[in-house]
């Protein structure tokens, strides 16, 4: 299995993200949108920067159950309920993603929702895995 980051030099520098990965191994895994819930089903955490922390954790250990590592994860789709709080944030989310997954970044992207299934969650995210 391999994931080849793919960065152009005539786009703009990527920060956080890879504009494009290219994957090949045998298994695709898909993995579900994970909010900051903790065992009991209850949104944990009050910030965003908590509930990014929470439900990263989430998605990755649903991923480390199917035999996954964070350097398998091919593109992760961030849903935040407010983008410029998300953006003003950006750095200290950037350190939460580097000691739980990493440097090694899948494609990736952020997008604003009205609200997210749970009404407390303030971060959604999902994405998948190549794994060999």
């Amino acid at each position: 299995m391999s994931l080849e980051r793919v960065n152009p030099a005539e786009l703009s520098p990527p920060t956080g993200f890879s504009h494009a990965v290219v994957a090949a191994g045998s298994r695709v895994v898909f993995l579900a949108g994970q909010t900051a819930l903790d065992a009991d089903g209850k949104v944990t955490g009050q910030t965003l920067v908590e509930q990014f922390e929470a439900a990263l954790g989430n998605l990755l250990a649903a991923l480390a159950a199917c035999g996954g590592t964070p350097a398998d994860l091919a593109r992760v789709t961030v849903y935040a309920t407010d983008v410029a709080e998300y953006r003003e944030n950006a750095a200290e989310l950037g350190r939460v993603w580097r000691r739980l997954a990493g440097r090694e970044y899948p494609a990736m992207a952020v997008v604003q929702v009205v609200r997210l299934w749970d009404e407390a969650a303030r971060v959604e995210l999902d994405g998948f895995a190549v794994l060999p």
